[in-house]
């Protein structure tokens, strides 16, 4: 029977909303985000509360109703319903948009103070820019329209909204999310990209991010403003080039003593072929890019070219090659790493397509409102969620400090207690016995609820 008013079933929640009141959301929202009528009042609450349904598995409006149950009521104050914070989202505009984009960034940069975010992140950063096109059914969603996508390796024409995220990641460290807008269906990948990895630069420089900071990027933003813009922000760029003509000429002047054969540890997965690749060979020239578009946009780097054997299909039928094929890729970028440690740092760029990923199986499985602006709330929101997730892991374990957030909600989150209240307000969370993450757990709680940490 439902009947128990001290039972928990996301007793997680505790340590991982203290830990967003020590960074200081509530602060941030309360100060930044001012929406504009009889609903958009109360950010202060109403933000935090949209972060905390989220964490706990909401991936829609009616969801947020996850922390309405039991004695949820008891542990957090100040809990809105569904509705009150579907109406919030709705009231916002573009400029509250950026407004809570902003929030986000010093959220991100508070939490990396308290918790081993991005180890080794004054030695080198990686920002990974890349966009993704998150499906939408619903006839009245403002900004849908059609875009290309690639699905299973086929380029499909669909229907949706485009996602624009940045993460920022060590060698060491699993990646958060820096910045993320969402754009209209039918906006191309680059679109608006110059800005938002100038943006997504300086947010990993307020993170701690005080060494080497790399932008990494597919050939979708292969264009002069956004290598210009990476180099005003004080980054390298590293950034796939498609293959044109003036690109093709360049590899040709490569001498075939240049050529370095390399073995990678671990096969690379190549599209053209449809197979995994284990060896090939790399080399760089010297390359200057966009030399057509005049008014002083050349920009001159490294072209860094990886090149695989075309392998013959009829091989087998006793047709041997009667001269070798070689199949390029190539990249465009100002890396101070050494040719091969830049080759290999370069296809690490998919680390974007992990977040994307964990957003799809977490709070962006639906965008649920038919206002664009109330959806780019909600992606922000979800973009705070994410990192504060990953913070919380990180407190925990190393392990968890790396593991995916349906794997946090499930080992610290999802958690039944019980509630026993005792003289003057006090109240006591009863766990279940033998919890496998129970170590990891309490780690948490004591970062989270324990006194502050002593500051030199």
């Amino acid at each position: 029977m439902f009947d128990d008013p001290n039972l928990v079933s996301s007793a997680g929640l505790v340590p991982v909303m203290a830990l967003a009141e020590r960074a200081g959301l509530a602060g941030l929202a309360e100060q930044h985000v001012r929406p504009g009528g009889r609903c958009g009042v109360n950010a202060r609450m109403k933000v935090p509360g949209i972060v905390a349904g989220m964490a706990g598995g909401a991936d829609s409006i009616d969801d947020l109703d996850v922390l309405r149950h039991g004695a949820m009521p008891e542990v957090f104050a100040g809990i809105r319903a569904p509705s009150t914070l579907g109406s919030f989202l709705r009231s916002f505009t573009w400029g509250n948009v950026m407004q809570l984009e902003k929030v986000s960034r010093e959220f991100l940069a508070a939490l990396a103070g308290l918790a081993p975010l991005l180890p080794g992140k004054d030695a080198v950063a990686f920002v990974d820019i890349g966009s993704a096109r998150k499906r939408v059914y619903g006839h009245g969603k403002q900004g849908a329209g059609f875009g290309h996508a690639k699905v299973q390796g086929k380029s499909l024409l669909l229907r949706g909204l485009s996602v624009l995220a940045a993460s920022v990641s060590t060698p060491a460290g699993a990646p958060v999310i820096a910045a993320a807008r969402l754009r209209g269906g039918s906006a191309a990948s680059a679109r608006g990209a110059a800005s938002f990895a100038a943006e997504a630069v300086r947010s990993a420089r307020a993170a701690g991010c005080s060494g080497i900071v790399i932008v990494r990027a597919d050939s979708a933003f292969y264009s002069a403003a956004f290598t210009r813009a990476v180099r005003r922000a004080g980054a390298f760029f590293s950034v796939t080039v498609v293959m044109n003509p003036h690109v093709q000429a360049a590899i040709s002047t490569i001498p075939a003593s240049a050529w370095i054969p390399v073995r990678y540890p671990r096969a690379v997965w190549d599209d053209q072929a449809g197979r995994w690749v284990s060896d090939a060979e790399i080399a760089e020239v010297p390359y200057t890019a966009f030399a057509s578009k005049g008014n002083g946009q050349a920009i001159t780097a490294r072209l860094i070219v990886r090149r695989v054997r075309d392998l013959n299909p009829k091989a087998a039928e006793g047709q041997g090659e009667l001269f070798t094929a070689w199949r390029y890729h190539a990249v465009f970028t100002d890396s101070p790493f050494i040719l091969a440690q830049a080759e290999t740092r370069h296809r690490g760029h998919a680390q974007c397509e992990q977040v994307f990923a964990d957003l799809f199986d977490g709070p962006l499985a639906h965008l649920p409102s038919g206002h664009f602006a109330a959806n780019a709330a909600w992606l922000t929101c979800a973009a705070i969620s994410h990192n504060l997730l990953r913070a919380a892991g990180a407190l925990a374990s190393p392990a968890l400090g790396k593991a995916r957030g349906a794997t946090l909600r499930r080992d610290l989150i999802s958690l039944a207690a019980r509630i026993a209240r005792h003289g003057r307000g006090h109240i006591t969370i009863h766990l279940p016995e033998g919890w496998h993450r129970q170590h990891d757990w309490l780690n948490l709680f004591a970062a989270a609820c324990g006194p502050p940490p002593r500051t030199a």
